[in-house]
C-alpha cells in the first residue's frame, strides 16, 4: 500500500498512531451541521447557502470547503424541473403594455409586485396557488389557494391580502401575465380604483418577462410539491402555508438578497434608514 501511494512505511505508522487529524475532526463536525441545514432546507440548499448559514451560526468556513465536504458526503441540492403554465390568454379583455420590461431590481418596498398562478396536484383534484411577490425583498406579500380558477378565487383574495400586509401608499407597478384572471374587468377595476397602481403585463408567450414569479414556482415545486404526495387539498394547503409563511418568508436564504434571509435583509434595511 505504501508503494502504491508512494509514501514511506514510517509515515504510515506515524499516521496510524496519531489518529484522525484536527482538520478531519473539524470536517466531521461540520458535516453533521451541514446535514442538519440541508434537511431543514427541504434538500434545496447548495454550498453557497449552506456556507452562509454556517457563518451565521458562528463557523469560520468558506464556500469551497463546504462544497468539498458536501461532495465527499454526496450531498447535492435538488435540481429544478420544468412545469406547465396555467395561463389562459384566450380572451377579448384589454391587454396593457409591459412597462416593467424585466427591470427586477428595485429600491424600496411596494415599488413593484409580480404575480402568477400555478397548480398543485392532489389525490382529490387540482389545487391552484396564486402569489403576489414584492421584488424589493422577494417576499410573498399576498397569496390564495383555491379549487377553481375564477378571479374571485385567485387574484382578488391574493390582492386583498397583499394590500393588507403592505398598504399601497406610493406608486406601485403590478406585473402579471395576460391570463384572464388578471385581464378581466373585475380585477382590472379593482386595481384601477387605487390611484397609485400602474398595471403591466408580459408579452405573449414570454415567461422571462415574469421571471421572478416563474422562479418562485420552480422553487416551491422542487422543494415541496415534487417531494410529497398530497392525499387531499386540505393537506396540500397546510403544507403550502407552512412552506410560504414559516420557511420562505422567514428562514430561506435568497441569492437575490446576497444569501440573506428576508428577516436579515429587513433588519439591515431598517438600520440603514435609521443611520440616514
Amino acid at each position: 500500500m505504501c508503494k502504491v501511494f508512494k509514501i514511506s512505511k514510517s509515515s504510515y505508522y506515524q499516521w496510524l498512531k496519531g489518529g484522525p487529524s484536527k482538520r478531519w475532526i473539524e470536517n466531521e463536525r461540520l458535516l453533521v451541521k451541514i446535514k442538519e441545514i440541508f434537511e431543514a432546507s427541504f434538500g434545496s440548499y447548495g454550498s453557497p447557502r449552506i456556507a452562509q448559514e454556517l457563518r451565521t451560526l458562528g463557523y469560520v468556513v468558506s464556500r469551497q470547503r463546504t462544497a468539498r465536504i458536501m461532495k465527499t458526503a454526496r450531498i447535492r441540492a435538488r435540481r429544478k424541473r420544468k412545469f406547465k403554465s396555467t395561463t389562459d390568454s384566450r380572451h377579448n379583455y384589454p391587454i396593457v403594455p409591459n412597462i416593467l420590461n424585466r427591470e427586477f431590481t428595485v429600491t424600496r418596498p411596494g415599488q413593484v409586485w409580480v404575480s402568477d398562478i400555478t397548480y398543485i396536484r392532489t389525490s382529490k383534484g387540482w389545487l391552484y396557488l396564486t402569489v403576489i411577490i414584492d421584488l424589493f425583498d422577494r417576499k410573498v406579500v399576498g397569496w390564495a389557494m383555491s379549487k377553481g380558477l375564477s378571479t374571485e378565487e385567485t387574484t382578488i383574495p391574493a390582492w386583498r391580502m397583499a394590500v393588507k400586509n403592505r398598504p399601497v401608499t406610493q406608486k406601485l407597478v403590478f406585473h402579471s401575465d395576460r391570463g384572464i384572471q388578471y385581464a378581466c374587468n373585475t380585477f382590472s377595476n379593482l386595481l384601477n380604483s387605487n390611484k397609485w397602481v400602474c398595471r403591466s403585463m408580459s408579452r405573449k408567450g414570454n415567461c422571462w418577462d415574469n421571471a421572478v414569479a416563474e422562479s418562485f414556482f420552480k422553487t416551491i415545486k422542487v422543494e415541496l410539491v415534487y417531494e410529497n404526495h398530497f392525499s387531499s387539498q386540505d393537506e396540500a394547503k397546510l403544507s403550502l402555508f407552512d412552506w410560504i409563511e414559516t420557511w420562505y418568508n422567514r428562514k430561506r436564504r435568497h441569492s437575490a438578497l446576497g444569501y440573506k434571509t428576508m428577516e436579515e435583509f429587513e433588519l439591515i434595511n431598517n438600520n440603514q434608514k435609521l443611520a440616514a
